[in-house]
């Protein structure tokens, strides 16, 4: 698939022209900087899991994001009537599996989901995505114990199981769609020290699809947004702090100028 940074530009430019809402059943470590980066990017966010406004809530967005990061039993009703309802408005649907693998729980709940209507896109890191299609798959709580490369064969299944364009994040970040596959490969090492930035990623894949009806360019255009965002606030950051900090700033100032400097894709 090829990804040009007047794609990715164009993508930006109609985001911040019609602030999407973005509707995310996420977990409570991520929801303020989830949020935030949505905001800085140019989309509207709203974080809402009562069961009796999702539905309603989804008529007024672009997309749906579904995260289970914090799972807990009572959303899990939520969100499986929230995609239920994305897929009748015909919105798009993207599924963050957090720790999939590291528990029974987590990997039945988001095969629960899968199983409940169409989704869109899959993006997880590599044991997440292992784990969907092999119950052997293991999680280190939720960070991957395994390079993305290794969950390749298992996003191919994923994808022509469900039909899902299948995301697997990673040093380098690979879109899956059909017969394409496409390599990411902006990013910085510090970005793992900044807790939730998989979240945001997932969020922005879902920022990407409000605008964007090819899925497999919105979720290849969220992540070179993501690692360019990663690469131009580690040149100023001490740490994870100020890398938390800076990597907002560079969602809100980016510029086609910074597209076309950083950008790293194959594809």
């Amino acid at each position: 698939m090829q990804v040009t940074a007047a794609q990715i530009w164009s993508a930006i430019e109609a985001i911040r022209e019609q602030a999407p809402v973005i509707h995310n059943i996420t977990n409570f470590v991520v929801m303020n900087n989830t949020a935030n980066a949505l905001l800085a990017l140019g989309a509207s966010p709203v974080m809402a899991h009562a069961e009796e406004e999702v539905a309603e809530m989804v008529n007024i967005s672009g997309a749906l994001v579904i995260n289970i990061g914090t799972l807990s039993s009572t959303w899990v009703p939520s969100m499986l009537q929230a995609v239920h309802h994305a897929h009748l408005k015909k919105i798009p649907i993207v599924l963050d599996p957090v720790g999939a693998g590291a528990t029974a729980y987590r990997t039945q709940t988001s095969r629960q989901i899968l199983a409940a209507a169409p989704i869109t896109i899959i993006r997880g890191n590599a044991s997440e995505v292992m784990a969907l299609v092999n119950s052997e798959g293991k999680t280190k709580g939720v960070d991957s114990s395994a390079f993305s490369e290794d969950a390749l064969d298992a996003g191919r299944r994923l994808q022509e199981t469900y039909g899902s364009v299948v995301c697997v994040s990673g040093e380098t970040d690979y879109i899956l769609a059909g017969n394409d596959v496409t390599k990411i490969l902006n990013g910085h090492i510090m970005m793992t020290k900044v807790t939730g930035l998989g979240c945001t990623a997932s969020a922005l894949c879902g920022a990407f699809a409000a605008v964007n009806g090819d899925a497999a360019l919105a979720a290849a255009e969220a992540m070179a947004v993501m690692g360019i965002a990663g690469e131009m606030s580690a040149l100023k950051s001490f740490g994870p702090g100020s890398m938390q900090v800076n990597f907002l700033d560079a969602l809100y100032r980016l510029t086609e100028e910074n597209i076309n400097k950083f950008l790293k894709i194959e594809g």
